[in-house]
């Protein structure tokens, strides 16, 4: 069975780039050292990982990115931050 990792880096300019791989450790030694030129942190490095997660399913990995890929900054951090009870209150809109 082949893991799969969703995961989240800080840019240098404080901004989050989140990504899926079966290979965490060479993607992220490929995002810090430039390997992908036209690649959102490219420009941002250098980069620290600040989250990831693994999942035995691609599809569910994907999934899961895409979704996280939409949330807010604040909702990105409570989910670093291992605050989870806080994720329900961020995906509710304020009017």
């Amino acid at each position: 069975m082949k893991i799969s990792y969703v995961y989240i880096l800080k840019c240098n300019d404080n901004s989050y780039y989140t990504g899926v791989t079966s290979n965490i450790e060479q993607r992220f030694e490929r995002h810090q050292n430039g390997f992908y030129k036209s690649c959102y942190t490219y420009l941002r490095r250098p980069i620290i990982l600040v989250f990831y997660a693994s999942f035995t399913d691609i599809n569910i990995a994907i999934d899961t990115e895409k979704q996280i890929k939409k949330w807010s900054r604040a909702k990105k951090e409570a989910l670093i931050n291992d605050e989870y009870e806080a994720l329900p209150n961020l995906a509710k809109k304020k009017f």
